[in-house]
């Protein structure tokens, strides 16, 4: 799962190993291991690692206990991260000659470590550095990683990673994948041949992936475009562009909108989310109103910043996230699951395993974030571990590695993510919002409101054609409120507490003209059963009103209270009319005219619904708002 760089190979023409009886070393190694070994040079030299290989296994052939040849072989499995294989070759060369092993030592530490045995690591490590004539950073890093292991190691986590296959992976490397909600659509990036980054697309139907083709222009250009995120509805992509002519720095955020006839060309995010620093590895919200980004700038290493999208249209100046999210580290690979409240991220600052380990934290009561927790081991290793994305679902997680079955280098995976690191399952509605008189598609604004926490969970803007797709996290209850001026808002709840996490809401949206004796009932009053107090949960619906009256100052209207039939016709006709006196107490405490406002009861008459049934009675059991005059 990463990309670090490894340790300098530690000798070029030989470790200067004591010579035992039984061992060869370069300058005693017979003419034909010494050309291998020396052509094998050649190719470490060259980055041409699996080369190497292949000619250090010819010199060890020809000389069997070629020590020199050993301990480059193992340095050479090191930087394939073959750490098994690699501990093999350092086991040999130990074997051999015990007392040469000190210029290898960091390395089979490494090795060590990468499959695993970190107490070995550690007390290698320890050795290392008590003999040590200089510092060494590496080493010592490495002991905060082992030690961090040691200590944590009993927390080893369920990981199963799947390779997609060959629909999705190629013999070039793919990696920052992301999906929309419904998980039926992919974007990675690829890098083509070795060189150009270009962005792929592929879509799952009866859990296959359809062979990945390049999204082409005009989001792919002739200039390196990586790191993309596409947002959860499928209609942006925002990604990161290097040395693009019009950049602000050497790597600033873009983003391409999908149209009826396509992606748009894609648009520099400009200030001030760009700057002169580096800003890449965008993220967005699932309601498109939020940016996470990394941004590497020269008093801090990098960064995860967040910026906000004003109602201009504008984005608010990027902030750091809090303390529990940023270090004197680096900090990258931002992604927030769909459900509001669980941020993924790549730290070296934090505690861990290797380079890059992936953390998570939750979104706490004030808006802050929460610690951060350490995925574990085995999903962090010794190497450098980021890019985690996780489905709606919160269970299938995403990421790129280049394991062993890979197709070439790094590759897609998924894997069942452990419950503890689990974000909440997220559904998600969509429909479309139109007017009642003409049927019109209507673009407008969604809130999605947590009636419990009384805060929003998402503002979700409609397309042109009024289509709209807004999570909902299971388990709470939500309050839905839609505004478009000349319209009645409306409003509607939903209770995902027992719902079936696989099973999505598709829900058309009906807007109202403002016109007399034009009603719709407010489903976000709530009083206790036989009380006509106002619980506090109605507010956000009775604010909703009072802007609405606000706007329109020549609106009068009517409050109608209805109840069920339970109890006597005398009480339920006084709650009625006692709950509607108390709407209409709010709204003039609110500055509205008690001149533009009548409360009425009608008890258990008009029902809408049979009072035979809860949900029947429920429904009956309602406040409504009719509109008087203009």
């Amino acid at each position: 799962m990463k990309n670090t760089s490894l340790f300098i190979l530690a000798c070029l023409l030989g470790f200067g190993l004591q010579m035992q009886a039984q061992t060869v070393t370069y300058e005693t190694a017979p003419k034909k291991a010494k050309a291998a070994f020396d052509r094998a040079i050649d190719a470490v030299r060259l980055y041409q690692t699996p080369a190497a290989i292949g000619l250090l296994q010819e010199a060890i052939k020809a000389a069997p206990n070629f020590t020199d040849a050993y301990g480059q072989i193992g340095l050479c499995y090191v930087e394939l991260k073959n750490y098994a294989a690699a501990v093999t070759a350092f086991e040999k060369l130990k074997e051999l000659d015990s007392n040469g092993m000190r210029p290898v030592s960091v390395a089979y530490s490494r090795a060590m470590a990468g499959t695993g045995n970190f107490v070995g690591a550690l007390q290698l490590i320890n050795q290392y550095l008590a003999n040590a004539k200089s510092k060494s950073p590496t080493a010592e890093k490495l002991k905060v990683n082992y030690e961090f292991a040691v200590n944590n190691h009993r927390q080893t986590v369920p990981f199963h990673p799947e390779n997609l296959g060959d629909p999705v992976n190629s013999k070039d490397p793919e990696y920052f994948p992301s999906l929309t909600i419904d998980s039926k659509t992919l974007i990675f990036t690829r890098r083509v041949n070795g060189r150009n980054e270009d962005f792929y697309i592929t879509h799952r139907e009866n859990n296959t992936w359809s062979p990945a083709q390049n999204m082409g222009e005009p989001v792919n250009s002739s200039f390196n475009e990586g790191a993309q995120n596409i947002s959860q509805d499928g209609t942006m992509l925002v990604f990161t562009g290097c040395e693009f002519p019009e950049g602000k720095g050497s790597c600033d955020l873009y983003y391409s909108e999908k149209t009826a006839q396509g992606w748009t060309e894609p648009k520099n995010f400009g200030a001030p989310i760009n700057t002169r620093d580096w800003e890449s590895q965008p993220c967005l919200s699932t309601d498109k109103q939020t940016l996470y980004f990394a941004r590497e700038t020269p008093d801090n290493g990098a960064d995860i910043f967040v910026s906000n999208r004003l109602v201009n249209g504008q984005w608010s100046v990027p902030q750091r996230l809090g303390p529990n999210i940023n270090t004197p580290g680096r900090e990258t690979t931002p992604f927030i699951h769909a459900d509001g409240q669980t941020l993924y991220f790549a730290s070296n600052g934090h505690p861990g395993y290797g380079g890059l380990d992936i953390f998570y934290s939750r979104r706490q009561p004030d808006g802050s974030w929460g610690p951060a927790t350490n995925l574990g081991y085995p999903i962090n290793t010794i190497d450098e571990d980021a890019s985690l994305v996780v489905e709606a679902d919160g269970k299938t997680a995403y990421f790129a590695s280049d394991r062993s079955d890979t197709r070439g280098a790094l590759d897609i995976y998924r894997f069942e993510l452990y419950p503890e690191a689990r974000p909440l399952q997220t559904l998600y509605v969509k429909g479309f919002v139109y007017d009642t008189l003409t049927h019109a598609r209507l673009a407008t604004t969604i809130d999605v409101t947590d009636l419990q926490g009384g805060y929003s969970i998402a503002t979700v803007k409609t397309n042109d054609n009024g289509d709209y797709l807004a999570p909902l996290p299971v388990g709470r209850d939500y309050a839905f409120h839609v505004n478009r001026k000349g319209y009645l808002f409306y409003s509607d709840n939903f209770s995902l507490k027992d719902h079936n996490p696989g099973v999505p809401f598709e829900k058309n949206i009906p807007l109202q003209p403002l016109a007399a004796n034009a009603s719709i009932v407010l489903h976000n009053i709530f009083f206790d059963s036989k009380e006509y107090t106002l619980k506090p949960a109605s507010v956000l619906e009775l604010n909703k009103l009072v802007n609405l009256l606000l706007d329109n100052p020549g609106v009068k209207i009517a409050i109608e209270g209805y109840t069920d039939n339970v109890g006597t016709d005398k009480d339920n006709q006084v709650l009625s009319e006692n709950r509607a006196k108390s709407v209409v107490k709010y709204l003039t405490e609110k500055g509205i005219a008690a001149s533009r406002l009548t409360a009425k009861g009608y008890g258990e008459s008009n029902p809408i619904a049979t009072n035979d049934t809860e949900e029947g009675r429920a429904a009956n059991r309602r406040t409504v708002f009719k509109i008087i005059s203009l």
